[in-house]
């Protein structure tokens, strides 16, 4: 594999906290294998770049996303737009804030990940069917590898999960188990 970095992807409370007003379905062990991956990464000198979506209090940069009946969610300030505490980004992570879908859109996620020598991104987080696919879709455009464990995305359901995984693996990337991810980075199993 070449360079690669793991990108984590709004996990925040907003959409996979008790409280989330958009709640991801995922594998009850989205988290410790996340959270696994991470620690593996670290180790191995893998950058981990997390992305948080943040939106002005008063609504004027959501853009198209309320034209679906989508709640407010992921305010500045608001304990919905933090990173889970299970999840907390390490000193040596990167912060990526968005306003988009896309981790690519109008941030500086691009000038990092040349910055860092990346060309295969490992996509984690929330939502498998939103923002994971909208970043898959942008970084293969933007000619990276894409892969993507299934056992540290969630969807906003099952079916759309699923689709996604389907959508991304067909034609974006690859879509492995955390099993194969950690053997082809060189580690142990889940």
């Amino acid at each position: 594999m070449d360079k690669a970095a793991v990108l984590v992807i709004d996990m925040q409370y907003d959409f996979v906290g008790e409280d989330a007003v958009i709640p991801c379905k995922a594998d009850p062990e989205l988290i410790p294998n996340t959270r696994k991956l991470l620690e593996y990464a670290r180790s191995k000198g893998i950058p981990v770049i997390y992305t948080q979506e943040v939106h002005r209090a008063n609504h004027v940069d959501f853009g198209r996303e309320l034209d679906r009946s989508e709640p407010i969610h992921c305010v500045e300030g608001t304990r919905g737009a933090e990173i889970i505490e299970e999840l907390k980004p390490e000193p040596t992570d990167y912060v990526i804030r968005k306003r988009r879908y896309s981790a690519f859109f109008q941030t500086d996620l691009e000038v990092l990940l040349k910055g860092l020598g990346v060309n295969t991104l490992i996509l984690t987080g929330a939502a498998t069917d939103v923002c994971v696919r909208a970043t898959a879709t942008d970084a293969q455009q933007h000619d990276m590898f894409v892969i993507v464990p299934r056992e540290c995305v969630a969807g906003t359901t099952q079916k759309q999960h699923e689709a996604a995984l389907e959508h991304i693996d067909y034609v974006l990337g690859r879509v492995v188990s955390l099993d194969e991810l950690l053997a082809e980075l060189g580690g142990a199993s889940a």
